[in-house]
């Protein structure tokens, strides 16, 4: 049977780092075994739907290349990806449980749940649950004789269908990551199947939608694994048990502590993002920075998101999408969560744009350089500056920097780094060199350091005095490549500008 396995955010807003980690395993894992990876969006809780987050959601995944083989952008056999699109598909199968016996209607009004909650209370029950110890003290079809369930459901009373968990079963299953595990189904409750607007809820409409779309392998975030024992008896009693995917509940991405799962507040509190994407919520208009618009290359992040869980077993740390589908195995993914380091994740993003290509890097780079107003000349002039600069780049941000006075004049100088061993001499080492760069029959890296070193022989004034100084005038501070490849680069007019404007203020 051909590997099938699905990612099923829903669209309530941003992509979290865990979310993209739970698609990217799921997609390296199908891509091993020649699969199909789908999209599908659980979008029937359509209080919490936000829009746009849908197509954000396609947007992450695109830029992460981590490309669906079937979703509502790419209809497959097995449309529609929408749950809200597949509403009727899931009522005919509450209804099949309750005829078995295996579910029941439930007619309890919000104020009757509040007060079991409130009345069932006790010390060795502090958060009484629709359980097997209270459902038969609520208002149901299983406490209710058949002609008064009849008589609420023609007057289309309002009722949710719920599940009938056993007192006294061991539920067992075989997860990929974390081996045999049991539950009893006595600490879990009747979660509801279907609502009363009609939709169901997650528990029922993962199954269906496991089922009818053929999913063979399931992954979702460890918090999951409380729920796994409701999903597990709906296979069973749906009649599909030999149908029933492979489970893998992923390790949670931890805080930089290691005390509790990441969050959107640990990213605001410490400075860094946790989504892929920049997101804006829709009520309050917060916008929250994305590791793309951070600077990251979709390559770094990746890789970075990979090793968050799960090792190589090689000494090395770089991997390609290709070569991460390649060593991706389940056998290798961590049991316990995984801290996130922000530094590692730079280092990350440090070490790709290093290795990265400068053809690669151009588009991106210019688009960075012209939202900062800076103007890019020609390509061939770019793609030399990126490589005389990309090892000194952290982020893509970064580039602004490294790169923006090859362009234009620095709008301030480190004039702070120069004045203290400022000297008459050295004023008048730089005004003869201005003289004698006229005179050059070449502008020219090699020239314009013989030109630089002659003149300071000559003045008897050593070369490392005059090349910080040198430096500051070129580019406003102490960064960048070879200060003669700056020269070179920049041109002789801009030299002869810049370095009267720094003298014109000693």
């Amino acid at each position: 049977m051909s590997v099938r396995t699905r990612f099923a955010p829903s669209p309530t807003g941003g992509l979290h780092l865990g979310g993209v980690r739970t698609a990217l395993y799921s997609y390296l894992y199908t891509k091993k075994h020649h699969g199909q990876f789908v999209l599908r969006i659980e979008d029937t809780d359509q209080n919490r739907y936000v829009e746009g987050a849908e197509q954000y959601i396609i947007d992450c995944l695109n830029w992460c290349g981590i490309t669906p083989d079937e979703g509502p952008h790419l209809p497959g056999d097995y449309a529609p990806y929408r749950q809200s699109e597949r509403k009727a598909d899931y009522k005919p199968y509450a209804l099949q449980l309750v005829e078995q016996g295996h579910a029941y209607y439930a007619f309890d009004t919000p104020e009757e749940l509040e007060a079991m909650r409130n009345n069932f209370k006790s010390p060795n029950n502090p958060s009484p649950q629709y359980d097997h110890n209270t459902r038969m003290k609520m208002k149901n079809s299983l406490t209710l004789l058949p002609e008064e369930t009849e008589r609420l459901l023609a007057a289309q009373t309002p009722y949710v269908i719920r599940i009938k968990m056993d007192e006294n079963e061991v539920i067992t299953f075989q997860d990929m990551i974390r081996g045999e595990i049991s539950n009893e189904s006595g600490l879990v409750d009747d979660k509801v199947l279907l609502k009363a607007d009609g939709m169901p809820t997650y528990h029922l409409a993962v199954v269906v939608d496991d089922y009818l779309m053929k999913i063979t392998h399931a992954f979702r975030g460890e918090e999951w694994l409380p729920s796994a024992p409701v999903h597990i008896k709906l296979w069973e009693y749906l009649g599909w048990k030999n149908d029933m995917p492979q489970w893998a509940h992923l390790p949670l991405i931890l805080k930089p502590d290691g005390h509790g799962k990441l969050s959107k507040r640990d990213g605001d509190r410490l400075g860094f993002p946790v989504f892929a994407m920049d997101w804006q919520d829709a009520k309050t208009g917060e916008m929250m920075q994305g590791f793309r618009e951070r600077g990251f290359l979709p390559e770094a992040f990746v890789n970075m998101l990979a090793m968050l869980g799960w090792h190589s077993g090689e000494e090395k740390e770089l991997f390609s999408m290709d070569e991460l589908i390649s060593s991706f195995s389940m056998e290798r993914v961590h049991k316990h969560g995984a801290k996130f380091d922000f530094e590692k994740a730079k280092w990350f993003n440090h070490e790709w744009i290093k290795h990265s290509t400068e053809e690669h890097l151009l588009p991106q780079v210019k688009k960075h350089l012209q939202q900062a107003n800076i103007p890019v000349g020609d390509d061939d002039k770019l793609s030399n500056i990126i490589a005389l600069v990309k090892d000194r780049c952290t982020l893509l941000h970064d580039f602004v920097q490294q790169t923006g006075y090859f362009y234009q004049s620095p709008a301030s100088y480190d004039l702070e780094s120069i004045q203290p061993k400022w000297s008459a001499e050295k004023k008048d080492f730089f005004e003869s060199l201005m003289l004698r760069f006229k005179d050059l029959p070449d502008f020219k890296m090699q020239t314009i350091e013989e030109s630089f070193k002659a003149l300071a022989a000559e003045k008897n004034i050593k070369v490392g005095e005059l090349q910080l100084p040198f430096r500051i005038m070129l580019v406003g501070g102490k960064f960048g490549p070879g200060v003669f490849q700056i020269a070179e680069l920049i041109g002789k007019e801009a030299v002869e500008m810049r370095v009267g404007a720094v003298l014109g203020q000693l």
